[in-house]
């Protein structure tokens, strides 16, 4: 009888204690639930909710683009252009390039420095001039459905009072508005055109070559070592120049909200976003690598394999006003050298300046 007992007051005592640890675990939350303020109820007036009044001229300067290409980081700034026309299509306009070569255009500044080095003894002398990364981009997008939806947008609760550090540590409510969501699917064409200075020593190595491969008009090979002007003998590393022209097809989304509400105890909200994303299949008919100048002979890459077939997804976002900024990023595999076509790159616009190119205004006789 004493076991059972003992064992029947073990169980009621594993039991008191489960209720005793999960009390524990429970009075937090609810003295908070007790604690929380009532999260106040807000009214607001729309002043305007029109996705398809946008602008139609977007113009925007790039101060930043950084793109880790693996033919050749680079890095500079750039122009962008777009121009939406009513609901049938778009066109976008692009050209981008380094600052310089040592900020930031990594194989030509390599390759500036192999020349300095080789310079100082004529027997080795390499004397192709490096290609400094220069893009250009021009396409258009068809709208072969362009709709609106009902959605919604969450707004953040503002007023000219948070200011400094009672803005920073207030925790901002959010209110949640119903609006109008513009869609847009649509089938993207357009060109390409880039020059970089490429890695060739690397290019050789992973296509498992040497500078052998590389021979002039008369079959002699291009030396693997060079000696130096302290009579050593080093690895001559090669560089080359790219020149790309690609057409690229593919298709897009893009969500466009234009609303505006008047918030009665807060500053008026505005969700007046353009995102789009895309995917995009890249071709290039025309891919030449520069033959190597060397010893004043031209040293042929016919060896050096090029991929032709590229890939690419990437994001796109700007805000309907006169004078905002945009941004923008993409990722993929680019047609150049093969082994070396990955690249991942991001852009910033401002200023990004836009207008709806319509100056006219009506008149009446008095």
């Amino acid at each position: 009888m004493k076991v059972l007992f003992d064992s029947f007051t073990n169980s009621v005592d594993m039991k008191e204690t489960r209720i005793f640890i999960l009390i524990l675990l429970i009075i937090p939350f609810v003295a908070s639930a007790q604690t929380q303020k009532e999260k106040p109820a807000v009214t607001y007036e729309e002043l305007y909710d029109e996705p398809f009044s946008i602008n139609k001229l977007f113009i925007g300067f790039q101060p930043l683009y950084g793109e880790l290409f693996t033919t050749n980081v680079n890095a500079g700034f750039g122009v962008e252009a777009s121009y939406f026309h009513k609901d049938k299509f778009d066109l976008k306009a692009h050209f981008r390039k380094t600052y310089t070569s040592d900020f930031y255009d990594f194989n030509r500044q390599a390759s500036l420095k192999v020349q300095e080095t080789l310079a100082t003894d004529p027997k080795t002398y390499i004397s192709d001039k490096p290609q400094p990364f220069i893009y250009y981009e021009l396409g258009g997008t068809y709208h072969f459905k362009d709709f609106d939806q009902e959605s919604k947008t969450k707004m953040v609760l503002y007023k000219k009072s948070f200011k400094g550090d009672r803005w920073a540590a207030t925790v901002p409510l959010h209110a949640e508005i119903p609006c109008k969501v513009r869609k847009i699917y649509g089938a993207r064409l357009g060109a390409i055109l880039w020059n970089s200075t490429a890695d060739l020593t690397s290019a050789i190595s992973h296509q498992k070559l040497t500078n052998a491969d590389l021979k002039n008009a008369g079959g002699q090979p291009l030396p693997d070592s060079v000696l130096n002007s302290n009579g050593q003998y080093k690895h001559l590393n090669v560089f080359g120049n790219l020149h790309s022209t690609n057409i690229y097809v593919g298709g897009s989304i893009t969500w466009i909200r234009n609303v505006a509400v008047s918030f009665d105890k807060y500053d008026d909200g505005i969700d007046d976003g353009i995102m789009t994303v895309f995917l995009d299949i890249m071709f290039a008919p025309s891919l030449i690598l520069d033959p190597v100048t060397y010893l004043n002979q031209k040293y042929s890459t016919d060896a050096i394999k090029l991929s032709t077939i590229g890939v690419r997804a990437g994001i796109d976002g700007k805000f309907n006003r006169t004078l905002s900024w945009s941004y923008g990023g993409e990722f993929g595999y680019r047609p150049t050298i093969s082994g070396q076509g990955f690249f991942a790159m991001f852009k910033i616009a401002f200023p990004l300046y836009s207008t709806n190119l319509d100056q006219k205004v009506e008149s009446f006789g008095k």
